[in-house]
C-alpha cells in the first residue's frame, strides 16, 4: 500500500533579511496510516518548519522550496484517493485538504484558541468551514461528541466557556478534538506535551494512541523527549541542522542508534549523565528552614466583595535545608510548587508560619531589614527571556544589583566581577555588552544563573530551571549547578516536575499535592519505593526509555 505522507529531497529555505537559511535541507521520510512517524531533534534542527511545509503554513513572502515534494494520499469526499504534491497545490486546493484530511495540533494551545470565542463556536466554525451543508444545531452536536472522545469533563458546559478558563491539559484536549473532529486521515502534532505535567501528558499521549487505533489515522509527532518517543513512535527519524541524520524503527533508534548526533542526545538524558559525587556537607545545622509555613487566596464576591473563602496555595508546608544541599519540590501545576519557592524568598508574604535563615526569622523584617536577605536568598526562573530586561545589556543586569547590596568599590571592579561570574557559567565575558535577544535558551539560562551567583547567595530557588531547554542543555546546565553546589556549598531548591532530572541532581525529595507535603525523605527512596497514592501515580505516569535504552556509551 502507498504510503499516506512521502516526503522526498525537501528543501525549504527561508529568507531573513539578506540572509538564506536553509532550514530543512534535503529530507526523506513517510508516515503510513496507523503508524505514529517521530521527528527528533534540539531545538533550531528544522523539525517544526518540517511540519508547517508540509502543511504549507509558512509565510510564502519569505519561504521557497527549491527542490523535494510532499505527496500526499488525499481522499475526496467521494472517498476517491489522488496522490497530490502539497508543493504544487493552489489555495484552493490546499483549503480542501488543511483541517480536514490533514488536521495540526500546536505546541501552545493558549495561542491557538482564539480568546474572544466560547470553546463550542471554535469547533463549530471548523466543522462548518469544511461542511458548508451541515447546521449550526448538528455541528454543534458533533462538536459535543468531538469534547466527550477527548474525555473532557462535563462537555456540555464546556462548549459555552471561553479558553482561559481551562487549565492547559484541558485547551491541550480542545485543540485535540477541534483537530479530530473532521476525522482527518494524518495528524501533526507539534510538541504537544512539552508544557504538560507527566500524569496530563501520560493521558494526552494515552489519548491520542486510542484515537489512532478507532480512526486509523497516521500521526507525524514532532518531540525533543525520547521518553514521548518511546511511549508513542513506530518509526523515528532524528534531525539535526535541517537534515535527518538517522531514520529507522523505534527498537533499532534505541538499541543500536548509529549516528553520533543520536548517541549524544541519548548520552545527555538524565538517566545516562554520568553521576557526581555528593560533597560532604560541612555543617549539620538547617541553613533555612520553613516551619508551619501558609500562603492563602482570599475568595471574596458579591456587591461588598466579602470574604467568603481562601485558596490554600501553600498550606502548612514544613522542610529545612543544609548548605551544600538539594531539595527537589516536586508536584502537578497548581500544587502550590512556585507559590512556596516565592514565599520562601519573601516576594509572596506568607499568611502563616515562619521563615528562619541560620536561626533567624525573616517574617516579620521590614523591607530594609530584609535587604541583606535578599542578596543572600536568590531565584532562577523558568523563563530566562522574560526575567531580563531586553533594553540592558547583560554587564547592567548583572552589575546594578551589586552596586545596590554594595559589592565592589567602583564600576570597574563590578565589571571585573561579572565577567568572572559568566565565565562560571562557561560563558564569554565580552557577552557582557550584547543584550538578551542575542542568545540562545540555554545561553540565557546562564546569565539568568550567573545574575544570582554576582551576590554570593547561600540559598537559590531553582523554578523549573531546565524545563524548556534541550536535553544536551539541560545536561550541561544540570551538571554546572551540581559543580557549584559542591564548590560554593549552595543550598538549591529545585522545583521540577521532570523525575528523571529529581533524581540526578537532589538529595532529598517533597512532593506536594493541593498545597501540602504528600510525602518527602531520601531521594532514591521517595523516586524507587513511594508511600504515598500520588507519588506512585506521578512516577507511573513519567514516559521513560526501555531498559535496553538506558545505557548507550
Amino acid at each position: 500500500m502507498a504510503a499516506l505522507l512521502e516526503v522526498t529531497g525537501l528543501k525549504t529555505f527561508l529568507r531573513s533579511g539578506g540572509n538564506l537559511i536553509k532550514a530543512v535541507d534535503d529530507i526523506s521520510f513517510s508516515v503510513n496510516r496507523g503508524e505514529t512517524y517521530c521527528l527528533v531533534g534540539e531545538s533550531g534542527s528544522g523539525k517544526s518548519v518540517t511540519a508547517l511545509s508540509v502543511i504549507r503554513l509558512l509565510p510564502a513572502r519569505i519561504t521557497s522550496h527549491p527542490a523535494g515534494a510532499i505527496r500526499f494520499d488525499f481522499r475526496t469526499r467521494q472517498e476517491v484517493h489522488e496522490n497530490v504534491d502539497m508543493l504544487r497545490l493552489d489555495q484552493a486546493a490546499l483549503g480542501r485538504i488543511r483541517g480536514l484530511r490533514i488536521a495540526m495540533i500546536f505546541q501552545e494551545p493558549m495561542s491557538s484558541l482564539n480568546p474572544v470565542f466560547t470553546i463550542g463556536e471554535q469547533i463549530v466554525e471548523a466543522l462548518r468551514l469544511h461542511n458548508p451543508e451541515m447546521s449550526v444545531a448538528e455541528a454543534r452536536s458533533r462538536a459535543l461528541s468531538a469534547l466527550q472522545q477527548v474525555q473532557i469533563q462535563d462537555a456540555q458546559s464546556r462548549l459555552d466557556d471561553y479558553p482561559h478558563r481551562l487549565s492547559g491539559g484541558q485547551r491541550q484536549r480542545v485543540m485535540i478534538a477541534m483537530a479530530m473532529a473532521c476525522k482527518p486521515d494524518l495528524l501533526i502534532a507539534d510538541e504537544p506535551t512539552t508544557a504538560l505535567d507527566v500524569t496530563v501528558q501520560a493521558e494526552i499521549l494515552r489519548l491520542m494512541k486510542s484515537l489512532q487505533q478507532d480512526e486509523g489515522m497516521g500521526i507525524l509527532f514532532i518531540t525533543h523527549d525520547f521518553g514521548v518517543v518511546a511511549r508513542m513512535a513506530d518509526r523515528v527519524g532524528v534531525m539535526r541542522r535541517g537534515k535527518i541524520v538517522e531514520s529507522d524503527a523505534l527498537e533499532s533508534i534505541l538499541r543500536r542508534p548509529q549516528h553520533d548526533y543520536t548517541r549524544a542526545l541519548l548520552n545527555a538524558l538524565p538517566d545516562n549523565l554520568p553521576r557526581v559525587a555528593k560533597p560532604t556537607l560541612r555543617d549539620s545545622s538547617a541553613y533555612l528552614e520553613v516551619r508551619d509555613l501558609k500562603v492563602w487566596f482570599p475568595v471574596r464576591q458579591g456587591v461588598f466583595r466579602r470574604h467568603v473563602a481562601d485558596i490554600k496555595a501553600v498550606d502548612g508546608v514544613d522542610l529545612s535545608i543544609r548548605r551544600g544541599e538539594i531539595i527537589a519540590l516536586v508536584g502537578e501545576s497548581g500544587c502550590g510548587k512556585t507559590t512556596l519557592g516565592r514565599a520562601i524568598l519573601r516576594l509572596i508574604q506568607p499568611t502563616g508560619g515562619d521563615i528562619l535563615v541560620e536561626g533567624r526569622s525573616i517574617l516579620g523584617l521590614s523591607n530594609r531589614e530584609l535587604r541583606p536577605y535578599r542578596r543572600t536568598l536568590q531565584i532562577i526562573f523558568q523563563d530566562p527571556l522574560s526575567s531580563l530586561n531586553p533594553r540592558l545589556t547583560i554587564e547592567t543586569t548583572l552589575t546594578e544589583p551589586m552596586a545596590v547590596h554594595g559589592i565592589g568599590a567602583s564600576r570597574e571592579e563590578r565589571i571585573e566581577i561579572a565577567a568572572q561570574a559568566l565565565q562560571t557559567v562557561q560563558l564569554d565575558a565580552d557577552y557582557l555588552w550584547r543584550y538578551p535577544h542575542e542568545f540562545s535558551g540555554g545561553q540565557r539560562q546562564r546569565i539568568g544563573i550567573a545574575r544570582a551567583l554576582v551576590l554570593n547567595p547561600g540559598f537559590i530557588v531553582c523554578d523549573e530551571v531546565t524545563s524548556a531547554l534541550d536535553v544536551s542543555v539541560q545536561a550541561e546546565i544540570l551538571q554546572m549547578l551540581l559543580e557549584l553546589r559542591r564548590e560554593r556549598q549552595l543550598a538549591l531548591l529545585f522545583i521540577t516536575h521532570d523525575i528523571g532530572v529529581v533524581e540526578y541532581v537532589s538529595d532529598r525529595t517533597l512532593v506536594m499535592q493541593a498545597g501540602r507535603v504528600v510525602e518527602q525523605g531520601p531521594t532514591a527512596q521517595v523516586c524507587r519505593s513511594p508511600q504515598n497514592d500520588y507519588t506512585r501515580k506521578l512516577l507511573s505516569a513519567v514516559p521513560r526509555l526501555p531498559e535496553f535504552a538506558v545505557q548507550t556509551r
